[in-house]
């Protein structure tokens, strides 16, 4: 195993880039993590891990292939975009599988900005047994590490693709999926009034909402039921609710 003990090394550089440069990372095709959990997440569920950096005994057997350098604690440190992180520190290719050809259950987010709400949301649809989620609009990178921290592992099972606003209405035709929009609005109803067995729901950014366009796409609005005095949900937990609605009529 290479000792790197530099700052200065290729490595070390192309790592902190991975941390803290979207377009770095979207050109290089590959992201970062860090520890052990998302480790062996990332291997039992056959994501592409390209190299390990990891201080001694940190990363316990890898498989056969998989790249690794030894670093000292105060190189993990600098390294690492967690403070005190325990290692190792891992970078992993991108998401490249294909949209399943027909999915039945689908969550769409459009300009969720916090990277812990996409990471929460991911999480969340993978637990519900979501067929797909799509991230349009102003999306936080799905790949940013706050955003890969907070899916806990679930972005390595759970099936997303970022797209453009105007490839959602032929995918959903080709689907033959209605779309339903979360809106406080006027025309809204009740989640409870629709059909949500076979269906792609939006949900959109934490103080405004979905926009005009995403709304003239929708066949219908749909709310969540609340308390009189209350304004609104966090966009993760409302997808979260919707989620489970979804897998609830599902039967599943």
């Amino acid at each position: 195993m290479e000792l790197i003990t530099s700052r200065k090394n290729a490595r070390i550089r192309h790592f902190r880039s991975l941390a803290s440069d979207r377009a770095y990372r979207r050109e290089q095709g590959e992201f970062l993590c860090d520890g052990i959990k998302l480790l062996r997440e990332a291997l039992q569920f056959g994501a592409e891990v390209t190299h390990v950096l990891t201080t001694e005994n940190t990363a316990g057997e890898l498989p056969a292939g998989v790249q690794a350098s030894l670093i000292d604690r105060e190189l993990l440190r600098y390294v690492s975009p967690l403070e005190n992180s325990p290692g190792p520190v891992f970078s992993v290719r991108q998401n490249s599988k294909a949209l399943p050809e027909r999915p039945e259950r689908v969550m769409v987010l459009e300009n969720v900005q916090d990277p812990g709400n996409v990471g929460t949301v991911l999480r969340t649809a993978a637990a519900f047994g979501m067929d797909l989620v799509l991230l349009c609009g102003e999306c936080a990178d799905p790949y940013n590490p706050k955003t890969v921290r907070s899916t806990m592992g679930a972005m390595f099972r759970q099936r997303f693709a970022l797209i453009e606003r105007r490839e959602l209405p032929a995918l959903l035709a080709d689907w033959e999926l209605p779309l339903y929009g979360a809106a406080l609005s006027d025309r809204a109803r009740d989640i409870g009034d629709y059909s949500l067995s076979r269906c792609a729901v939006a949900v959109g950014n934490e103080g405004h909402g979905l926009s005009r366009e995403l709304l003239e796409l929708c066949t219908g609005e749909l709310i969540i039921p609340m308390a009189p005095d209350s304004e609104s949900l966090n966009a993760a937990v409302a997808a979260g609710v919707i989620m489970w609605e979804m897998k609830k009529q599902s039967g599943r």
